[in-house]
């Protein structure tokens, strides 16, 4: 196997892959299933993406880029903003729990996921309820 590069640190794939076999991520959520990339069915639905922002150091082995978790509620409008707060935070938890995970190797290696500034309540042009958050990633090859 190819010994991984600082590319190959990409904090986006190895979040949404803990996440999607997060037993945690699946009970706030109310079911597999509901962890992708995109925004879509089932709802709720988290959406793990990059962050704006973060700490790219010297590019040479850690960084701590952002990665930025999205809840979606069902375009009707439910669960109501309270709900929806209480999913993201508890996927943000299970997120960090991968810190203290054994490592897989041929993975890179997470240090550390902290929050990043505050939950922001951002519903979508069309009304569907959705709450934002970041968290600073740090990992390395």
């Amino acid at each position: 196997m190819a010994e991984l590069t600082l590319a190959d640190a990409d904090p986006v794939s190895v979040l949404l892959a803990w996440l999607q076999q997060s037993a945690e991520a699946a009970d706030a959520l109310g079911g597999p299933g509901r962890v992708s990339g995109i925004a879509e069915a089932p709802w709720p639905h988290l959406v793990i993406g990059h962050g704006a922002g973060g700490d790219l150091r010297d590019l040479r082995w850690a960084t701590a880029p952002e990665v930025t978790l999205e809840v979606h509620g069902d375009p009707g409008g439910w669960p109501g903003k309270a709900e929806l707060r209480r999913i993201l935070v508890r996927c943000a938890q299970a997120a960090q729990s991968i810190v203290e995970a054994p490592h897989t190797p041929g993975r890179p290696v997470v240090n550390g996921v902290k929050p990043s500034g505050l939950l922001i309540w951002s519903p979508l042009v069309d009304g569907q309820p959705r709450w934002l958050m970041n968290l600073s990633v740090t990992l390395h090859p």
